[in-house]
């Protein structure tokens, strides 16, 4: 229901990516694609798990997303892993090229998702996590979990004395 009210639909998730770095900023870029790379979009057909963001020549790439090739695509059909172009701002594209070359930041692709007819790629800053930072992120999370537990069984135990 949410989706609809802002015109997105999720087309892809990055789920490993908020794993494997803490992601600073993010952007919407759009993408360059080809007619039969959209319609596999649109289905669903979109793997980012490898995939990362680069500036080359002043220019915003996406390298390594597979886009699975269309069912009726024919000879027409796409190449499913190339390096495809992300629409960006001039001062954004200069903001992550000073980010990635100076302080060694990296740009991972979040999600891709279709907006007002228009597919989106969310680019996010990131800097890669080490293995006693996901350790620490992991005992946060059941930590949570466990006060929430502890909150919701107090709330069932007061609701059924009362």
């Amino acid at each position: 229901m949410a989706e609809k009210a802002s015109g997105i639909k999720i087309l892809s998730d990055n789920r490993q990516a908020s794993h494997n770095y803490f992601l600073l900023d993010r952007f919407e870029a759009g993408m360059v694609l080809t007619g039969t790379e959209v319609k596999a979009a649109k289905a669903g057909k979109i793997q980012l798990r490898e995939s990362y963001g680069v500036i080359n020549k002043n220019e915003a790439w996406l390298n390594n997303a597979h886009i699975s090739e269309y069912s009726h695509g024919n000879r027409e059909n796409h190449v499913p892993v190339r390096s495809r172009k992300l629409l960006l701002h001039r001062r954004e594209i200069d903001k992550l090229l000073g980010q990635t070359q100076e302080k060694g930041l990296s740009l991972i692709p979040t999600k891709i998702y279709l907006k007002d007819g228009r597919i989106k790629c969310e680019i996010a800053l990131a800097k890669g996590k080490k293995l006693h930072d996901k350790r620490e992120a992991e005992r946060a999370k059941s930590a949570e979990d466990e006060a929430r537990a502890a909150v919701r069984a107090s709330k069932a135990r007061r609701d059924s004395e009362g």
